[in-house]
C-alpha cells in the first residue's frame, strides 16, 4: 500500500470555543491532542430538570446573546489547566464556576467541566470559506460570517470550488502536524441562524441549507494523529492506493 496526497487548500483562520456556545477564541497556533483543539468546549452550562436528558446543555438555541459572553483563559498556552474567564455583555467578568455566572444564565443552571470537550458529535470541524461564500449567496445574505457556523477550521480551498470538504468524508486530512480522519458531513439545527456579531436570528440561513444541503454544512473530523496547527498550514488528503494480488 502507497499513500499519495493531493494539496486542497490552507488554514485562515483557528477558532476554539472554551465555553459551549459562547464566544469564540481566535487562534494563530494551537495544539490538537486527541480530545480536539486545546481548551475546546471544556466547559458548558447545563439547563435545569435535563441533566439525565440526551441533551442537557444551555445553548445559542435558548439564549442567542451567548455569542456576546466571551471566555478566555487566564493561561491561554496551557488552557487545560488554567482559570477561565467570562466577560459578560455588561462588562462584568466572572470565573466560569462562580455560581453568579449560573443564575445570569439561567435560574437552577449549573456549570460542570469535561476535560474530553463536550461536542455534539466530533471533536473537530472544518469547512472552506467558499462554502460560506457560497451560501450566503444562495440564502441572499452575500456577508455570512463563517463564526456563525463554529467550525474549528477555516480552510481556503485551492479549487474555489464550494463545498469541496464534503469529497473529503472517509479520508485523512492533513492539516500542519495534525491528521484527522473525516468522518460526516455537519448537520445543522437553528444555531447557524444567529449572527455571531449581534446575536440577531436569521432563519432564512438554516432554511437555506436545509434547501439545498440536506440541512448540512461543513464536515466532522476526529484526530489520528495529534500535531500543531498554525494559520497558514498546507491542507492536504491522503489517498491510499492498494494493490491486490498481480496476475501470473
Amino acid at each position: 500500500m502507497s499513500e499519495e496526497r493531493s494539496v486542497v487548500g490552507r488554514v485562515v483562520a483557528i477558532w476554539r470555543y472554551p465555553v459551549k456556545s459562547m464566544a469564540a477564541d481566535a487562534l494563530e497556533a494551537v495544539d490538537v491532542s486527541w480530545h480536539g483543539v486545546a481548551g475546546d468546549r471544556r466547559w458548558a452550562f447545563v439547563r435545569p430538570g435535563l441533566e439525565r436528558s440526551g441533551f442537557p446543555w444551555l445553548t445559542i438555541r435558548e439564549r442567542s446573546d451567548l455569542w456576546r459572553f466571551e471566555p478566555s483563559f487566564a493561561d491561554p498556552a496551557r488552557p487545560e489547566v488554567s482559570t477561565t474567564h467570562v466577560r459578560t455583555p455588561s462588562g462584568e467578568t466572572f470565573d466560569v464556576t462562580d455560581p453568579a455566572l449560573a443564575g445570569l444564565l439561567a435560574p437552577g443552571a449549573r456549570v460542570i467541566r469535561q476535560n474530553r470537550g463536550v461536542f455534539d458529535a466530533a471533536p473537530l470541524s472544518l469547512m472552506t470559506a467558499r462554502t460560506v461564500a457560497a451560501l450566503g449567496s444562495s440564502a441572499g445574505r452575500p456577508s455570512l460570517e463563517p463564526l456563525r457556523f463554529r467550525p474549528n477550521l477555516l480552510i481556503d480551498a485551492t479549487d474555489g470550488e464550494p463545498f469541496a470538504e464534503d469529497t473529503w468524508i472517509g479520508a485523512t486530512v492533513r492539516v500542519g502536524g495534525l491528521a484527522m480522519r473525516i468522518d460526516r458531513r455537519d448537520e445543522r439545527c437553528v444555531v447557524v441562524n444567529v449572527d455571531p456579531r449581534t446575536a440577531a436570528r436569521d432563519p432564512a440561513v438554516l432554511r437555506t441549507i436545509a434547501r439545498e444541503r440536506q440541512a448540512c454544512l461543513g464536515i466532522y473530523g476526529t484526530t489520528v494523529e495529534p500535531g500543531h496547527v498554525a494559520l497558514g498550514d498546507v491542507v492536504s488528503v491522503e489517498h491510499s492506493n492498494r494493490r491486490g494480488p498481480q496476475p501470473a
